[in-house]
């Protein structure tokens, strides 16, 4: 079956050091799974995120040419059966929350009797037999139905798919049945035996170079899942931080994002972060094009209480030392945000900070 080349299309790429293992690669090159397969007495592949190198889902049966296999999914842990369900004809199914699927040849159904089914992903073989080397998972008709965890069921899709690789390899290198009108002879002694496909258990691949610069800023962003907001911390430069910013507001679907603080010493270090960003669009012509609104939140987190000090000092009694806040989060936003926008009593400046100079409270102001 063809493939439409518009649609997102994962290739199924043979590792050049590791035999058994198999590299799931966009159209860019970026690796999104990586599959190994275990060397044991049955049959077990392994399904691992490239970059954290965590355990995504196992594939295992008493062989690869059993008739089902166990499908189990890792954090959280969920396990199915993918059943072979033909007769004459190439069927495997398996069940994923409410609905049923099944994989037939090239492409993958959501089974919905009486009404006719609904095609969900599509793979490409080389010949005959399915080995396959890619495939598209059909999101446009997924999104018309309701699936909570549709991660889990990409893995299931694309784990499905690998084991029927695997028992094409199986069927290609398996010796022919002797024909009967052959006399049956004795092997030579030094006539070697098929090879099997379980090879030793090769070494894992090595692991990736750590992310640095402003990849390694999105990389700590992705981990505590905030996409929209940057949080400030040690590591990183402000330079680097400020650049991430601008390229996520360069974004049209992006329509503000937040600048926190980790802790109260990167206080200062989120007001450098957001200069150097606003900057950044300045030079780049994008503040004359497109305004932005700037919406300032401090002191959010309740401050420790420590012991009471009492001053015995005369002269200090009317000087109130300056404190700095103990959290600062700024909204960059491209609209108008008035929930954000505080009521702010007459003649109340906010608490000045004192490394700028500028009054901390929340406002709105066009860059």
């Amino acid at each position: 079956m063809s493939l439409d080349q518009n649609l997102f299309t994962l290739h199924l790429t043979p590792h050049k050091q590791y035999p058994n293992v198999i590299d799931l690669v966009d159209s860019s090159g970026n690796i999104h799974y990586r599959k190994q397969r275990t060397a044991s007495s049955e049959y077990k592949i392994e399904i691992y995120d490239p970059l954290s190198e965590s355990l995504l889902i196992t594939a295992t049966s008493p062989s690869v040419s059993s008739k089902t296999k166990i499908l189990e999914l890792k954090n959280p842990t969920h396990t199915l059966e993918l059943r072979y369900t033909g007769t004459i004809s190439f069927r495997w199914g398996f069940k994923w929350e409410e609905h049923e699927f099944e994989w037939k040849r090239e492409e993958c159904f959501m089974l919905r009797k009486p009404d006719p089914p609904v095609l969900v992903a599509v793979s490409k073989e080389t010949n005959s037999r399915l080995k396959n080397t890619t495939v598209q998972i059909l999101d446009y008709n997924l999104n018309r139905f309701d699936v909570d965890d549709r991660k889990g069921l990409e893995l299931v899709i694309l784990t499905a798919l690998l084991t029927f690789s695997d028992a094409n390899e199986q069927y290609a290198i398996a010796p022919p049945p002797p024909s009967s009108n052959s006399r049956a002879v004795s092997s030579p002694s030094n006539v070697k035996p098929p090879a099997t496909i379980l090879e030793a258990r090769p070494l894992p691949p090595p692991k990736p170079a750590p992310k640095t610069g402003m990849d390694r800023i999105a990389e700590l962003q992705a981990i505590r899942g905030e996409y929209n907001e940057v949080t400030v911390e040690d590591e990183g430069s402000v330079e680097h931080y400020a650049q991430y910013c601008s390229n996520l507001l360069s974004d049209d679907a992006m329509l503000f994002i937040t600048v926190k603080s980790a802790e109260n010493i990167h206080v200062p270090k989120v007001l450098q972060v957001v200069e150097e960003a606003k900057r950044i669009r300045h030079k780049a012509g994008l503040s004359e094009e497109e305004e932005l609104h700037q919406y300032v939140l401090y002191d959010t987190r309740p401050r420790k209480k420590g012991p009471r000090r009492i001053k015995l000092d005369d002269d200090d009694k009317n000087k109130q030392a300056y404190v700095p806040p103990n959290s600062l989060t700024i909204h960059l936003s491209k609209i108008p945000m008035p929930e954000l926008q505080p009521k702010v009593q007459p003649g109340d400046k906010g608490k000045k900070d004192g490394r700028t100079g500028k009054y901390l409270y929340g406002f709105s102001r066009c860059y």
